[in-house]
């Protein structure tokens, strides 16, 4: 970078200090940053010394995900738009299954070239064209952590109340128009401070927090679980016999649309597991998904159904949030473990707001800005933003027409998904050039503006016509057919579906054939022999770390 000139009353010119846009600019730029690649150490592909994950990892994982009060929660609206407990215990296994399948077969992007979805995306959408996905995604992280990190700020409430029971007595403050209590903004001021460091700890550390995680909340479930059934007593017939209030053609498509509702809820690391599984030691790591996935949500659903029936004979009403069925718990040994339990939750929520959305909204931020934000610094970001500028208590208290629309993004997401999987399995043969995602020049650049017309194309056939069943889950005012509500409720099949397949077509008749490549070019394999070396620049080499050897040949950082 050029230094500044000035010049001196005898008219020579001396070099002077930079000026302090560009000390600031050198201040932030990152060691790694690679700015001809628009890449960094961690947009890189992972190298082999940070591949920790192993299968037992991913189970620990997909049960500290499922197992949190937002898990409690799930079965709280089948249950009251008419499902019995038993029904929806059917439709989240379905829906968990449904979704663990797809996470699995996108994982294997990640496990096998080890990027994350941001890169991933250009093989299939085009070099600049996957930035509007990378967007959509990085806003739907974004918008839940700033939710889930309200729910973070509740586990912390109910640790306060365990611990001083006066707590509750405490004056609110703050105008009714806050939309929150002084009760709660303590709380989330709290909680906000315990997870900042959070985000210090490198994505390969992470799973000794999930491993802690899938040990510790499934005891509280049973806990919680047994406690209500030994209060309440197991012969009381009135906490098992909730049944179905719908009938015929009404009860199938209310299952439908919880079905729905439920794969919407993974519909985003359905899309972005890339970020996770890329940590993986190989392929195989990440197929236990498919199968933990629906048994921990389906368990952790059962905890939810029963202590929420008990609540109701307890107290009089149906208590669906665990934390607040722990509140009730006022005597000595009552608050000491409402105080574990809520202890607990808060770790579990800690953890899944960082894996669910803090790391994703990270990477996609990482991806936008590769020479100034790397994990790190994006996930401080994220942070900032997701829990102060959005003010998720004015979102959940005044605004629930927009967390309808954002339950609703699997009418985007689930295209999105489906073009990555077509693109993946049937049209490239899981064979890309994993350099060549890096090169904003290369063979997926596709055209002049970057973009592959054919995603373009079928991404519009997935969800354009969702959108009349979508637009009144937004405004209830506005009225559409039977028929255009019941093709929302079978959304994600459809919108993955049909943008898979009209992808396929386009590109079978209509080939990019620039993209078709005779065998996969992987980042261990071919970062010598298959580029000689052209893209050894600091980046990838702050990516490999140490010393590397690639068939006899050593690269050293």
């Amino acid at each position: 970078m050029e230094s500044e000139k000035t010049v001196s009353p005898s008219g020579s010119a001396d070099l002077s200090r930079p000026g302090i846009w560009s000390r600031i600019n050198q201040l932030l730029l990152l060691n790694s940053a690679d700015a001809m690649r628009r890449s960094n150490a961690d947009l890189d592909p992972v190298p082999p010394y940070r591949r920790t994950w192993r299968t037992h990892n991913y189970v620990m994982y997909w049960i500290s995900d499922n197992f949190s009060p937002s898990g409690f929660r799930n079965a709280a609206s089948l249950i009251l738009i008419g499902l019995s407990w038993k029904d929806s215990l059917v439709c989240i296994t379905v829906a968990q299954f449904i979704i663990g399948c797809v996470i699995v077969l996108n994982g294997v992007v990640g496990s096998t070239y080890h990027i994350n979805f941001s890169i991933q995306s250009r093989a299939s959408f085009g070099y600049y064209f996957s930035y509007l996905m990378i967007i959509m995604r990085m806003i739907v992280g974004i918008f839940w952590y700033g939710i889930q990190a309200y729910t973070g700020a509740e586990c912390v409430q109910s640790i306060i109340y365990a611990i001083w029971p006066s707590f509750h007595n405490v004056p609110n403050t703050l105008p009714v128009s806050a939309n929150i209590t002084t009760q709660m903004m303590t709380a989330y001021v709290v909680y906000f401070i315990l997870i900042l460091p959070m985000h210090y700890v490198p994505m390969h550390h992470l799973k000794w927090l999930f491993t802690i995680k899938s040990i510790t909340t499934p005891i509280v479930g049973f806990a919680i679980m047994g406690w209500v059934i030994h209060t309440v007593g197991v012969s009381n017939t009135s906490l098992w016999n909730q049944q179905t209030t719908l009938r015929g053609s009404k009860l199938a498509w209310t299952f439908l649309s919880g079905l729905y509702a439920n794969i919407g809820t993974w519909s985003t690391l359905a899309v972005n597991v890339p970020d996770f599984t890329r940590y993986a030691v190989d392929n195989r790591a990440a197929y236990i998904t498919a199968f933990v996935l629906p048994a921990t949500g389906c368990l952790i659903t059962f905890f939810g159904v029963v202590s929420a029936a008990g609540s109701n004979i307890l107290y009089g009403q149906v208590l669906w949030d665990p934390l607040q069925l722990i509140d009730h718990w006022t005597t000595p040994g009552g608050r000491a473990a409402a105080f574990f339990c809520a202890f607990f939750f808060l770790i579990s929520q800690i953890g899944v707001n960082i894996a669910a959305n803090s790391i994703s909204a990270a990477n996609d931020l990482n991806c936008l800005f590769p020479r100034y934000i790397n994990i790190r610094r994006g996930q401080l970001i994220v942070a900032f933003i997701g829990s102060w500028a959005l003010t998720p208590w004015n979102i959940l208290t005044g605004a629930p027409a927009f967390i309808s629309f954002m339950s609703g993004y699997s009418v985007w997401l689930g295209p999105i998904a489906g073009i990555l999987l077509s693109d993946f399995y049937l049209v490239h043969k899981q064979k890309y050039d994993v350099w060549e995602l890096y090169n904003k020049d290369g063979i997926y650049r596709y055209n002049k503006f970057g973009t592959n017309w054919r995603a373009f194309v079928a991404f519009f056939v997935g969800w354009v016509p969702l959108l009349p069943g979508f637009i009144p889950t937004v405004n209830a005012a506005i009225k559409v057919s039977a028929g255009a509500t019941h093709l929302y409720y079978l959304g994600y099949f459809y919108g993955t579906g049909a943008a898979a397949l009209s992808y396929y077509i386009l590109c079978r008749f209509w080939p990019a054939t620039e993209t078709m490549i005779e065998r996969a070019v992987l980042p261990d394999m071919d970062v010598i022999q298959g580029h000689d070396g052209e893209y050894m620049e600091e980046g990838i080499e702050a990516a490999l770390g140490e010393e590397y050897v690639v068939e006899g040949k050593k690269v050293m950082n």
